[in-house]
């Protein structure tokens, strides 16, 4: 997982809830809400395990454009991810697998968000099958 990240979005409501789902297929919750009397500027809503480590936040479209990735420990936790992320209303952009151009063990699953968003999960762990190389660590 990342430290933290922070994304804005045109329907915050709508782009919560697709959040909580999505993010809930990876173990990760809504733990925190601020609306704009609070933060003095935009509602924002936090979501993590156990400290707020992804934000989005109310925006306009002229603020759009992001990729975050998710990382994961597990390629059943990816492929749970994809499918919770297209049910919430999520759009394929590149299904479960792997992506060896990027490493001989990057599993990975790309979903647009309600707002084009492009969000990954990936899981960077060896299959039983393959041990890593000193050089691959």
């Amino acid at each position: 997982m990342l430290d933290h990240i922070s994304i804005t979005v045109t329907d915050f409501e709508r782009s919560k809830q697709f959040y909580r789902a999505a993010l809930g297929a990876i173990g990760l919750q809504l733990l925190a809400e601020f609306p704009a009397a609070v933060t003095g500027h935009t509602d924002v809503a936090g979501f993590g395990a156990t400290k707020s480590e992804f934000w989005i936040n109310r925006g306009t479209a002229s603020q759009l454009g992001v990729h975050i990735a998710f990382a994961v420990t597990s390629r059943e936790a990816v492929d749970q991810f994809y499918a919770a992320a297209l049910e919430a209303g999520g759009t394929d952009n590149g299904a479960p697998g792997i992506r060896a151009h990027y490493h001989p063990d990057y599993y990975g699953a790309f979903v647009f968000d309600p707002d084009g968003h492009n969000i990954e999960a990936v899981c960077r762990q060896p299959t039983s099958a393959r041990k890593q190389t000193a050089d691959e660590k």
